[in-house]
């Protein structure tokens, strides 16, 4: 034996060897398709309709992988049609029957679990040890997982039912654990789906169907179609599509919104992030750099939630970048399929390059960059693990989403100022947050504008905890129960119609003449705007008219404008207090105007029936109604609450319920009382501030509740009035990046324009494409149908024990 090679020489240097796992099996399957892969439709793989394929390549070594079928408008089409015929079968199928089907996808990925790791890593680039020892088992546990909530249905969800015909997008960094996370919930809940995996990496969705056939999933119910953006692009304009789920990078969700903008298609949103790492003077420090690690090298950093952003507390900064250095030292990065290393190849060299720019970039703005020593791989796409310091939360760095193994560091001194450098960003996805002080680490996670927090931790996930962002982070959420709801639709508005077209208003001249029937006017009176709890003029200085049912001129509304939207937004997001104030303190306030409406319903009842034309009782009926309806949220604003989940490993997430903040609302012209209330009560009782366009037919209902506004208790900005052309208003509102969502019921065309222009900031949107709703159906227009869009869920991961 050499000495180069001897049991003693290992003992002195504590060397790792190489620990090849052996890719004979993946090489075998690929032999299989040596020819090119196609489609999978309709349960079995089919030739592209162009016959078109292009060549994928390992990350590792740049050699040609696989020949990939490019995917047309036919194939997209074809898939559709599969998927539609078999979604009512497969949702009449029951959820006991595809809760067999989804514990059999589990089972089968168990079975191949060695396979799927080796074509995953040989795919993507990303080490062997996180494929076998992460992706797969989370593959795994969502299945289970979503099994369950397939025999559940029928009781847990009753009052919902499927979306139809999904089409999902999945991005190359985690290809296959996206698969799991996006196609289990949906088959789970009686939908079908259209898979398009990413350019890069779409071996794994392609064993997964194969395997999947075998194991006897109904044909038609998953089929993959690949190719490049032309091809996911088809599948967003499809009109057979009913739902778009996107996984991918901010820019491309941005276009999507605009594409699906008025299309009645349900969208989710799982985009980019610039996740901070928090970490205090009284954190365990050794830990902490461990969770440094695995927050920005795991997967070579290419994590939407990485924590790419290192806050360190001023007093331990020194030791803490002295020590993190040292740690990177040890670090090895190399060839995907030895389980020795630590880090793989990115998965391009077109990612590759742009790290390098940007890392180039960070230097020229005045960063300090550290890189260990030591050679790298040749012949793919490889970045050594990099840590920049000096950096300032303005430079490109610390701003913009690099995707690569690099790391920036800056200091704080409190914990407020903690906060405010996690929140220096346009994205909401993730943070995390160090210290062995538990209740000043569970009073900044709430602080944090983030999706998931994970304390003394990071990278935590599972499929009974819902995972999702915030702000330019999307929205939506997948996992647990809240990801169930993004594959439904409530059942009360399944069958909604329509609404009438209305009647045109009277003309002016036509309304004078009505009105010109008495020896003296009216004393004139033109309704103000409502704006952080004052009564104000337009800014423009002008007013429209306001007619009853019988064409008589009933007064003057002021005609909001732009600024006096952003004047509403400017109060709103003053009167944060609203949003921290107790539950109990948000009911009583609600409980307070229903009780001051109630004092006054003859009143509501009379203006009702000058401006619409029911009839007395019908009017009174409808002030009744709004009248229970704020009782109602009064009692769910203490009652619709989070929960706490226990996913498989010591610890617990809290699922807490948060407010969106500011909220823009749109009010339709049918029940405009009571419509004005059932869309305002639930953002209220959840802590939301609002601007509201009322009725723009029948404003004066509203205005008059300004009144009653005036004399509650609700804090001056927590609710804001801005008459006018709702369409104009709707469009400022939809463009302010200071509104947080925007609600909007009325034409089908308003409801287009609140999702085309909301793509700014991506505020989150919820809209009735024209379609009427029964606002005195309790089923159809009130409850957790509306608080949950009142709302977003923050998951706090806290891991406990030694």
């Amino acid at each position: 034996m050499s000495s180069n090679s001897s049991v003693a020489r290992y003992f002195d240097t504590m060397d790792y060897g190489p620990a090849p796992e052996s890719d004979t099996d993946a090489r075998q399957w690929l032999s299989r398709h040596a020819e090119g892969f196609g489609h999978f439709i309709g349960g079995r793989f089919t030739a592209a309709s162009a016959s078109a394929h292009f060549d994928t390549a390992e990350p590792a070594t740049g050699q040609r992988l696989a020949r990939i079928a490019q995917g047309s408008a036919q194939d997209v089409d074809a898939a559709v049609a599969a998927a539609r015929g078999a979604q009512a079968a497969w949702m009449a199928l029951g959820g006991h029957g595809r809760a067999r089907h989804l514990y059999a996808l589990a089972r089968m990925v168990q079975r191949h679990a060695r396979l799927l790791a080796v074509i995953e890593a040989l795919d993507n680039g990303k080490p062997i040890r996180e494929t076998r020892d992460l992706d797969v088992p989370l593959v795994v546990r969502h299945f289970y997982h979503h099994a369950g909530w397939a025999q559940l249905q029928e009781r847990e969800f009753a009052d919902q039912v499927p979306l139809g015909v999904i089409g999902q997008i999945i991005p190359w960094n985690f290809p296959l654990l996206m698969l799991a996370w996006k196609i289990a919930p949906a088959l789970a809940l009686g939908n079908t789906v259209v898979l398009k995996p990413a350019e890069f990496t779409p071996l794994s969705a392609l064993l997964f169907a194969e395997l999947a056939a075998e194991a006897g999933l109904p044909a038609g119910v998953l089929n993959v179609v690949t190719g490049d953006g032309a091809t996911g692009a088809a599948l967003v304009a499809h009109e057979g599509v009913d739902k778009i789920a996107f996984t991918g990078s901010t820019d491309v969700g941005r276009l999507i919104r605009e594409a699906t903008a008025g299309s009645g298609k349900s969208l989710t949103l799982e985009l980019g992030g610039k996740s901070p790492f928090i970490v205090f003077d009284d954190a365990d420090i050794d830990a902490a750099v461990e969770g440094v690690v695995d927050a920005i090298w795991f997967n070579q950093g290419q994590v939407c939630c990485a924590g790419s952003r290192l806050l360190l507390q001023e007093g331990i900064a020194a030791d803490f970048i002295e020590r993190l250095k040292r740690r990177m030292q040890s670090l090895r990065v190399g060839l995907p399929l030895d389980k020795a290393i630590d880090i793989g190849s990115l998965i391009d060299p077109s990612q590759l390059e742009r790290v390098r720019s940007l890392v180039a970039t960070g230097v020229r703005e005045g960063a300090a960059c550290y890189q260990p020593p030591g050679a790298l791989p040749a012949g793919g796409s490889f970045f050594p693990p990099t840590l920049l310091t000096g950096v300032h939360p303005a430079s490109t760095v610390t701003t913009e989403e690099i995707f690569g193994p690099v790391l920036v560091a800056m200091t704080f001194r409190t914990p407020d100022e903690a906060v405010a450098l996690a929140n220096n960003t346009r994205y909401g996805l993730a943070a995390s947050v160090w210290s062995e002080t538990i209740g000043l680490a569970l009073g900044v996670a709430p602080q944090l504008q983030a999706g998931v927090v994970w304390v003394n931790a990071t990278n935590l996930f599972d499929a009974g905890v819902g995972f999702g962002g915030y702000r330019e982070s999307g929205y939506g959420r997948e996992g647990g129960r809240e990801g169930c709801y993004e594959y439904l639709k409530p059942r009360a508005w399944a069958g909604r119609k329509p609404r009438s077209a209305a009647a045109p208003a009277p003309a002016a001249d036509e309304a004078d003449k009505a009105s010109a029937t008495g020896a003296l006017p009216t004393i004139d009176r033109t309704a103000k705007l409502f704006i952080g709890g004052k009564q104000v003029r337009p800014d423009g200085e002008q007013s429209q008219p306001v007619f009853s049912a019988a064409g008589h001129r009933l007064g003057e509304v002021g005609a909001g404008n732009r600024k006096d939207i952003r004047n509403a937004v400017a109060a709103a997001r003053a009167a944060a207090g609203w949003s921290s104030a107790t539950p109990h303190r948000r009911a009583q306030a609600l409980y307070y105007l229903a009780e001051n409406l109630s004092a006054r319903s003859g009143e509501f009842a009379a203006r009702l029936t000058s401006l619409t034309g029911i009839a007395a009782c019908a009017a009174q009926a409808e002030v009744d109604a709004a009248v229970s309806r704020l009782f109602a949220y009064g009692a769910w604003a203490d009652k619709y609450e989070g929960t706490v989940h226990v996913p498989p490993l010591r610890g617990v997430a809290l699922a807490t319920v948060e407010a969106i903040g500011v909220v823009g609302v749109v009010c339709p012209d049918e029940a405009p009382l009571l419509s004005f209330v059932s869309l305002l009560a639930p953002l209220l009782a959840m802590g939301n501030r609002t601007v509201v366009v009322p009725s723009e037919r029948h404003p004066l209902i509203a205005t008059d509740f300004y009144q009653v506004l005036e004399t509650s208790d609700l804090p001056a900005g927590a609710v804001n009035l801005v008459t006018g052309p709702a369409a104009g208003l709707a469009q400022t509102l939809a463009e302010h990046d200071d509104v947080d969502a925007l609600w909007a019921f009325g034409a089908k065309d308003l409801s287009r324009i609140a999702e085309r222009l909301s793509i700014g900031n991506l505020k989150r949107t919820l809209v009735d494409h024209g379609l009427a709703t029964d606002w005195h159906d309790g089923a159809a227009a009130e409850g957790p149908l509306f608080l949950r869009h009142a709302t977003q869920v923050k998951n706090i991961w806290i891991p406990y024990g030694e």
